[in-house]
């Protein structure tokens, strides 16, 4: 399985619909191809808790390692990505929502007072909560509560959910520094790594260099590799080949096409280095992962 994204990394998911804009799913990282999900963003709002093993969850350029009992919540349009921790897998619930549940009709109190300090500051990408802090620890018996509501759904559940969500905003507005004034430079170099993500996943299949990918980004070579390090935690390079990898599987699984052909669409000079790579991720060969599949 993959996330669906569209070619700026935001993810093609309907969370929830327009009645009721809220999707709660039962996650495994073992259902991702790589034990991975791609590096992506969305519009809602999430709250994560795990509930099974360890995951690796990376909110911009901070990574927290989280284990069963601890949750994390993903502001409004961060980028975001979650891989394993170590060989055993990882489950999680995820609640994802668009904000406007929360705040009903555009311009209300809610929405200017409590809700868009939260989201328009960049400052707030992500907050960990563990059972080290006692409103942390609020806010995870709230998302275990969540949890419980979506195995034995009750004849209010989606007043029951919207109860539980506010009481978590709650708590998160009540200890969120709103002191602190964001730096213009935060949001400007989100921008920029988004532009590069976008630029990667729009021409992947192409023949691009580094001068490429910078000038998307209006930056020189030696900036934009510095700043995708320090956010992405990996090489620029390294993200590439990984992204090619991962759109190689699905043609890879459909089995139309040759591998060498695979290699060419997925932007790879040559069969013999695609699969040099292909094994490098994947632990595998392009032909063993293909017959595996079929």
């Amino acid at each position: 399985m993959q996330l669906a994204l569209r070619g700026d990394g935001r993810e093609m998911k309907s969370h929830g619909d327009y009645g009721f804009p809220l999707l709660i799913s039962l996650e495994h990282l073992s259902a991702y191809e790589m034990s991975s999900f791609a590096c992506h963003w969305h519009p809602e709002l999430e709250f994560t808790l795990i509930l099974k093993g360890e995951i690796l969850y990376q909110i911009n350029d901070h990574t927290y390692r989280l284990k069963a009992g601890e949750g994390v919540f993903c502001n409004s349009n961060m980028l975001h990505t979650g891989r394993r921790a170590g060989s055993s897998d990882c489950t999680y619930l995820s609640v994802t929502v668009n904000p406007s549940l929360l705040y009903g009709y555009e311009a209300s109190l809610i929405q200017t007072k409590y809700i868009q300090p939260v989201t328009k500051n960049p400052l707030f990408p992500s907050v960990p909560f563990t059972e080290g802090e006692a409103w942390g620890k609020e806010v995870l018996l709230y998302m275990q509560q969540i949890w419980q509501l979506y195995q034995e759904p009750t004849s209010d559940y989606e007043l029951e959910l919207l109860i539980r969500l506010y009481q978590i905003w709650a708590l998160l507005y009540r200890h969120l520094d709103f002191s602190q004034q964001p730096s213009l430079n935060d949001a400007r170099e989100l921008e920029r790594l988004r532009m590069i993500i976008t630029f990667i996943h729009e021409h992947y299949m192409d023949h691009i260099t580094l001068e490429d990918i910078a000038s998307c980004a209006s930056m020189c070579k030696s900036e934009c590799c510095r700043l995708f390090k320090r956010n992405m935690k990996q090489s620029l390079f390294d993200y590439l080949l990984h992204y090619r990898i991962r759109q190689s599987l699905p043609l890879l699984t459909m089995g139309k096409d040759s591998i060498t052909d695979i290699s060419i669409q997925c932007g790879f000079s040559s069969p013999s280095y695609y699969t040099k790579l292909f094994r490098r991720f994947m632990d595998c060969t392009p032909r063993e992962y293909m017959a595996s599949h079929r």
